[in-house]
């Protein structure tokens, strides 16, 4: 089964660059998407019937921004789309699928970097969150967790760790989240089969840092110990543009 997660930064722009064309060839299993800024109604016809694909689509009250997507062959038992809190809850960041053998979530956490109070919310949400999986993980023990983290956890997951150790993305205690999450009993697949430097998922557009590779690695799939062996592969498709990130992906095999 292979599972990819992309953050689009906008679902209508990147249909203008050759999304379905792109989904067409690849063909994931399920596909979790971020930043579709989108409701169910806006989404492009071409999309939202997409291949053969269920398709779920999760936008917050405000416009334009934030949002999630899911496109599954498989689907779901059920397709949730809350943690239960409403501050949360509103922003359209959460889609929770289970499928029964394991249950994915596909999350858009915060960016902290507009203000103080936006940071304390993105480490508010990532309490939260983990407090959630805690929970969840006495009843289901295979989770699988994917999206933008907005978080690179180490300093082989960006290019420039020094200037950046004091800005949003790569606080200490951002980073401890991350430490806290692989120590309730998670992993972070994708360092499971590569341990290289240079290896991102996110350059600044501003920049134009792509070109020369100045980027970050905040995209992430994570699952829980119990799934450890069933990960066959992870990897980043980093030749895949259209967006500020890239999409990432694992293989399972359940």
């Amino acid at each position: 089964m292979r599972l990819i997660s992309w953050n689009v930064n906008g679902i209508r722009a990147i249909q203008r660059k050759g999304f379905t064309e792109w989904l067409e060839k690849e063909r994931p299993d399920i596909l979790c998407l971020q930043e579709t800024k989108a409701h169910a109604n806006q989404i492009p016809e071409e999309i939202a019937h997409a291949l053969d694909y269920h398709t779920y689509f999760e936008l917050g009250v405000r416009k334009g921004y934030s949002g999630t997507g899911l496109f599954t062959r498989i689907k779901p038992k059920t397709v949730k789309t809350a943690l239960g809190i409403e501050k949360f809850d509103c922003e359209g960041r959460i889609q929770i699928a289970n499928y029964g053998t394991f249950e994915l979530y596909n999350i858009y956490f915060p960016n902290g970097g507009q203000s103080k109070e936006r940071l304390q919310y993105k480490m508010d949400f990532y309490d939260a969150f983990l407090a959630h999986l805690k929970k969840r993980k006495r009843s289901q023990k295979n989770l699988v967790i994917c999206g933008d983290v907005n978080t690179a956890h180490k300093e082989i997951d960006l290019s420039r760790p020094k200037e950046n150790e004091m800005h949003t993305g790569f606080l200490p205690e951002e980073r401890a989240w991350i430490d806290k999450l692989l120590k309730a009993g998670f992993f972070d697949t994708f360092r499971m089969f590569c341990d290289e430097p240079e290896q991102y998922s996110w350059w600044d557009y501003k920049t134009k840092a792509r070109e020369r590779n100045i980027g970050w690695r905040i995209d992430y799939f994570f699952v829980s110990r119990e799934m450890e062996k069933m990960v066959k592969n992870a990897f980043i498709l980093a030749d895949i543009e259209g967006s500020d990130h890239c999409p990432i992906g694992i293989e399972l095999e359940v």
